[in-house]
């Protein structure tokens, strides 16, 4: 079975790759500091701050593991085939909630990038894959845990344009 794609703006990116390097280069010194000075003071048995580094460096370590996962089977989104005649992964899209009367705006992203709190919503979201394809003017309706939502396209933005 083929592993599934993770897919990333060329912003998620180097997010990614720039938290795996910090966490790499910067976090595991650190903890490694942490963990010998918790050493030296003697009996690790009752040693909290020998336990709370051990706790980091696991919590570290899996959090490498992952980025490596993600970034192993990435998929980068082209900025440059991104345009604004469709909602397509990397769009920014301004949306009119009918039902609620209220314009929203999202960019869309894969599902590893999705920060719904910054307006960031995943490509296999039910908005998000409504929206996939649409264009200026098209309302779409989605159906969502909440029940059947529709939106109006208002405008798309490509990266940088």
């Amino acid at each position: 079975m083929e592993e599934k794609k993770n897919i990333l703006t060329r912003e998620g990116l180097q997010r990614y790759e720039d938290e795996l390097r910090e966490l790499k280069d910067v976090r595991r010194k650190e903890i490694a500091q942490k963990i010998k000075e918790a050493r030296e003071q003697g009996d690790l048995s009752e040693n909290a701050e020998y336990d709370a580094a051990k706790d980091e460096q696991r919590d570290t370590e899996a959090r490498i593991s992952e980025l490596e996962t993600i970034l192993k089977n990435v998929e980068v989104v082209d900025d440059d085939d991104i345009t604004a005649d469709k909602v397509m992964v990397g769009s920014t899209v301004t949306i009119f909630d009918i039902e609620f009367a209220e314009e929203l705006t999202y960019k869309i992203v894969g599902s590893t990038e999705v920060d719904s709190l910054n307006g960031k919503i995943s490509n296999e979201s039910p908005v998000g894959k409504g929206l996939i394809g649409a264009h200026v003017g098209e309302t779409i309706t989605v159906q969502t845990p909440a029940g059947e939502s529709a939106y109006k396209v208002l405008d798309i933005k490509a990266p940088n344009r």
